[in-house]
């Protein structure tokens, strides 16, 4: 599944034996199939292994995978080229970008929860601190077929009059930017205007 060259294979054995007892390595894609896909290598300590994780077993080392993006690693390669600047590791996989999943209800449901899992990350992370300082938050309800992102707002966002320029320069935004598979993004929130609400 993923090639790791002889010296790629030492060469992480040697970052791994200066890291805590367990620690393995992590191979991911951020955003696969989209033109946007990047392919990345990583440490991966004991509590970070995932329940949806294949473990690949190496020289002396693990590497993590998601199963979600196994179609996206075929034929992929890890190197390590050394020339007179150093030693760079190389990271080689030309169907990261190709969306090649079969077009089961079974593997668009994985690629949904996989997506939804992100998305719920990514607001907690990069939206909610932000709405939090006027008291609001915003949950991810549901992502439809179509890529469509369901969202509602609470706290100091429900009913505030400024809520139609949070949803498209704050939510939308950066929602749309961060996932370019989504297309859209809905105010789902029965708003109801009132002291909660901060404008």
């Amino acid at each position: 599944m993923i090639n790791i060259s002889d010296k790629a294979q030492k060469h992480f054995i040697s970052l791994l034996s200066k890291e805590p007892f367990d620690t393995q390595i992590r191979v991911f894609i951020i955003n696969p199939g989209t033109q946007n896909a990047e392919c990345g290598v990583a440490y991966c300590t004991k509590d970070e292994v995932e329940k949806n994780d294949i473990k690949l077993n190496y020289n002396n080392f693990f590497v993590y995978v998601d199963q979600s993006i196994i179609s996206f690693l075929k034929n992929s390669e890890i190197d390590l080229v050394v020339d007179n600047l150093g030693a760079q590791l190389t990271f080689k996989a030309p169907y990261a970008k190709q969306n090649i999943l079969k077009n089961t209800v079974s593997s668009l449901k994985a690629r949904i929860d996989s997506l939804k899992e992100r998305i719920e990350k990514f607001l907690d992370t990069n939206i909610n601190p932000q709405l939090s300082i006027h008291g609001g938050q915003v949950n991810l309800i549901k992502i439809s077929e179509n890529k469509t992102v369901f969202i509602q707002f609470s706290g100091g966002c429900n009913g505030c009059s400024m809520i139609g320029t949070t949803l498209k320069e704050t939510v939308e935004k950066k929602i749309l930017s961060f996932f370019p598979e989504i297309k859209k993004v809905t105010d789902q929130t029965n708003h109801l205007h009132g002291n909660h609400s901060f404008y």
